[in-house]
Order: structure tokens, then C-alpha cells, then sequence
């Protein structure tokens, strides 16, 4: 009598049972949160697992051993604004509409931050935006006016002003992670942008790290007393030489000047002694680049040592709110940097050290953990990888390609073999003209076309990029190969014809 009841209990409750079968095998999954770490200015050879030889940063390290590292990824453009630009829209600089830090971007054109809200994601932006419009495509942001400081910054939350006392790293990842914890809708999928301001110049310390380094001596890269001979004009008039071009304020001769009693009492313990020490010593010549090297990197570093602190902070976050299983994390900086190569600070330029930007990508499940990428992706490709990761729909008017095949281990046979770059901030007091080239990763074409002249390199057998081989014989046919790519990637990306420097003016 039991089993007669059970068989038709259990058959009564057939229809109730199989629609709740059927709906829960029909729920779609949740599409991946995305959290794009954004830095200024590092370069890849501050961070370990890019086999720094100056810089530990085991957090950014730790997301190297969990996803992928890319050792070719290039920018366009090797500078502040125009990379944010490109990034955001998936197109070059004259298609954007910033080609150099002078245009305000225009926040009503297209933006894959835009294009996931309509795919149902909650975005975020927090930390240094740097295109003088109003973020636009967020449902939250705050963020730095222009450059922003790095101590007791004022920012703009959703278009109102604010007021924060503290060091600016270390804030703008208390208000990442605020929004994730409290302010976010949780029953959507997330984008967060953390875009932080460091290292960018002046390279001011966090309160932690002041006495970093103090009791060691940082390597000197081996062309740092580059003359640069066998080169042409470009490299000897520019002005980003750290003997020449860094102020007493880079220096920390003078300190920052919104401190508060407190921080200053802090600065002067760290700086007073060192600086009175040069001043009395006055070096010359070799000893004074020497010094100006060691105080230029050591703050650089102390600031990126903030930095990878605070991406732990962040991870560390994502573990704790069982986020991190289904969040894609990438970290990149806008450009790379000159840490004493050649002599110089600052980007801009078209070689390595400039051109080449650091990125490292975990992705959950997908992503080999430890993976290593030589393939030439760019900044140009982030916004469609972010959208295809999403599974929203990739515009065709974006003019890179999605990383996700990359991501996946499985390189198309079509990838792209060379990359095309075009800096035009000619009028900075950095005087470095415009230009363009072309890399397929062993050779590169460089044309400074204001000045009638051209560079090329062989990075195989010349990889610090000291002998410009452009005029010998032997390379005639590689020269003419490259002009040929050059030509047929102006073609691909639309680019209207080189205008004279006089009608630029």
C-alpha cells in the first residue's frame, strides 16, 4: 500500500517538477564581471614578471602565474590621453579624435563602456580619466581633474566635486573596492574601470614607501651615457633626458604642496637629510647623471611598490566576496616608459622601452594559468575583447581585433604580423616630432616625416635599438618591404595623408 501511495505521489507531482527541471537547465550563465586595472607610465621592465631586474611586484606577478602575460602588446600612440581614447572607442587617434593631450574627448561617440551597459552590465570608473570631458557610458564614477596629485586629492563623483585626504592610490582602490561591496547593483554582471595615476611624473611616494631603496643602489641600464651617435636628429634634440629635463621637483629638492602637517613631517624625515647631503656634495658631470638616476628610479619605484600593494588589496577583495571564480581581471598600463635607457624618462617615442606596454590577463577556467604571449596584440584591441568576453556584439567601425582566441590558446592563422604607431604632439616642450613606423617584431620602420628622416632597427641583433641601419645596402630590400606595410596599414586604418608642419600651426 506504501509504494502504491509513493508512485502516485510522486506522479501527481510530475507536472509541478519537470517546467522547474527544464527552467533551471535553460538559465543561461552569468557573463563574466570584467576589472580593468589601468596604471600610467609603467614600464614593463618594473615588473618581476617581465624579469625586472630593479623591481619585485608579486601582485601583478601573481596574476602572470594565474592567467597570461604579453610580451608584445604595442600602443598607438605613446601617450597619456590618446591611448585612454583608444582604448575606449577601439579606434586610432585620428579616427577618436585625440591625437595628442591637448583634444577633449568627445564623450558622446561610441565606447565599449557604452555598448555593455545596452548588454545589460553595471559600469564603473574610479581614478585618473585625464580627457578633460565627463565620463560618459558609467553608472558610477569618481574621478581625478586632469593629472590629479598624489596626496589629498580633490575628484568628481558623478559630476559632483569631492574631497579626500590621504595618499591617491591608496584611495582610489578604497573606492573601487566601496562600489563593489556597497554600491554596485549585484544581480548584474560588472565592469570596473581602476585607473590609477601611478607612477606617472612627479613620482611622489606613498607615506609606506618613503624610505624604500634607501640602503641600496638600483642598477644603471647599460645605455644609460648613451651619445647617442650612428643615429639621426630626433635623439639628439629631444628634451626627456633625465641629466637635463627633470626639475627640482622630480628630484624632491622641494616637496609637494598640499601636504598636510602630518605628511609633511613625514617628507621632511625622508628627504631633508639626502637632499642636504647633494647640496653640500654638489656632484658634476657622471655623478651628477648617477644621482639624478638613483633619485628619479628609486621614487618611480617606491610608487610602483604602492601600486601592486593596492592591486593585491583589490584580489585580495574579489577572494574574500567569492568574485573572483567568474571576474576577468587585466592589467595594463596607457605606454610604456624609459627608466634610464638611453638616458632618458618619459614615452613618446616609437622604441621598445615606449612602445611596448605591459599585459597580464587571468581569466577563470579559460585561461591557462602561467600562459605566455608573443603574438602582436595593442591597445587597439582591448574594447573588443572586453565586448566579445561579454558576449555583447562587436561593432565593425572598432578597428582592432578581440583577444579571446588569444585568451583561449588558440592563435588564428590570420593574426595580424606587424603593428602600425603614429605619435603627432609635435609642439610638447618634450621636442619630440611627429612620426610613424611600423614593427613586425624584428624589424622596425620609424619616420620622422617633419624632419625627412627615417630609422630602422633590427631588434634581433640590436634589441636596445643604438645603430639606425636604414642606409646600408644590405637592408635595402627590407626597407622596401616595410614602407610597403607601412603603406598598406595607413591603407587598412583610413589614414588621411601627412599634412606639412606649417599647416599644422
Amino acid at each position: 500500500m506504501y509504494q502504491i501511495f509513493r508512485y502516485l505521489s510522486i506522479r501527481a507531482m510530475l507536472p509541478l517538477l519537470i517546467p522547474l527541471f527544464f527552467w533551471g537547465c535553460a538559465q543561461p550563465e552569468r557573463p563574466p564581471n570584467i576589472l580593468f586595472i589601468f596604471s600610467d607610465d609603467h614600464a614593463y621592465q618594473a615588473i618581476s614578471a617581465y624579469g625586472s631586474r630593479i623591481m619585485q611586484t608579486p601582485n601583478i606577478d601573481r596574476l602572470a602565474d594565474e592567467g597570461m602575460l604579453f610580451t608584445r602588446c604595442y600602443v598607438t600612440n605613446s601617450i597619456c590621453a590618446p591611448s585612454r581614447a583608444v582604448i575606449l572607442t577601439g579606434k586610432y587617434s585620428h579616427l577618436n579624435g585625440v591625437p595628442t593631450n591637448v583634444e577633449t574627448f568627445d564623450g558622446s561617440q561610441q565606447t565599449f563602456p557604452k555598448l555593455l551597459q545596452q548588454a545589460g552590465y553595471e559600469t564603473a570608473l574610479v581614478g585618473k580619466w585625464h580627457l578633460k570631458s565627463l565620463p560618459e557610458g558609467f553608472n558610477y564614477s569618481e574621478v581625478l581633474p586632469g593629472q590629479g596629485v598624489y596626496y589629498n586629492p580633490g575628484m568628481t563623483k558623478n559630476g559632483e566635486p569631492t574631497k579626500h585626504t590621504g595618499y591617491t592610490t591608496d584611495i582610489i582602490t578604497d573606492l573601487a573596492i566601496e562600489w563593489l561591496e556597497d554600491i554596485r547593483d549585484s544581480q548584474k554582471p560588472f565592469l570596473l574601470m581602476l585607473q590609477q595615476k601611478a607612477p606617472h611624473r612627479p613620482w611622489d611616494p606613498g607615506p609606506k614607501y618613503l624610505n624604500l631603496f634607501d640602503d641600496v643602489t638600483i642598477p644603471e641600464p647599460p645605455t644609460l651615457f648613451d651619445d647617442y651617435s650612428g643615429r639621426g636628429t630626433q635623439v639628439k634634440i629631444q628634451e626627456i633626458t633625465i641629466l637635463r629635463s627633470l626639475k627640482d621637483r622630480d628630484m624632491k629638492l622641494s616637496p609637494p604642496d598640499n601636504l598636510t602637517e602630518h605628511q609633511q613631517a613625514q617628507w621632511n624625515a625622508a628627504y631633508r637629510e639626502k637632499n642636504e647631503t647633494f647640496q653640500r656634495e654638489n656632484p658634476q658631470g657622471d655623478a651628477l647623471l648617477r644621482w639624478k638616476y638613483q633619485r628619479y628610479i628609486k621614487d618611480y619605484l617606491r610608487c610602483v611598490a604602492s601600486l601592486d600593494e593596492n592591486i593585491g588589496r583589490v584580489l585580495d577583495y574579489l577572494d574574500e566576496a567569492g568574485l573572483a571564480g567568474n571576474t576577468v581581471v587585466v592589467y595594463v598600463s596607457d605606454q610604456g616608459f624609459y627608466l634610464g635607457e638611453h638616458g632618458w624618462y618619459d614615452k613618446r617615442f616609437m622604441h621598445e622601452e615606449s612602445l611596448r606596454t605591459p599585459l597580464v590577463v587571468r581569466w577563470p577556467g579559460v585561461i591557462k594559468p602561467g600562459s605566455v604571449n608573443s603574438d602582436i596584440v595593442s591597445n587597439l584591441d582591448f574594447a573588443q575583447t572586453i565586448l566579445d568576453i561579454a558576449g555583447a556584439p562587436l561593432p565593425s567601425s572598432m578597428q582592432g581585433v578581440s583577444l579571446v582566441p588569444v585568451l583561449k590558446g588558440n592563435t588564428p592563422d590570420d593574426w595580424r604580423t606587424s603593428h602600425y604607431y603614429h605619435y603627432y604632439q609635435y609642439k610638447s616642450y618634450h621636442t619630440i616630432t611627429r612620426h610613424e613606423g611600423v614593427t613586425n617584431g624584428r624589424y622596425k620602420l620609424i619616420n620622422y616625416y617633419d624632419l625627412q628622416e627615417w630609422e630602422l632597427y633590427d631588434l634581433e641583433q640590436d634589441p636596445r635599438e643604438m645603430r639606425n641601419v636604414y642606409q646600408h645596402p644590405a637592408n635595402a630590400a627590407i626597407v622596401g618591404d616595410l614602407k610597403r606595410e607601412l603603406q598598406r596599414l595607413r591603407n587598412q586604418y583610413n589614414l588621411p595623408p601627412i599634412e606639412p608642419l606649417e599647416k599644422q600651426e
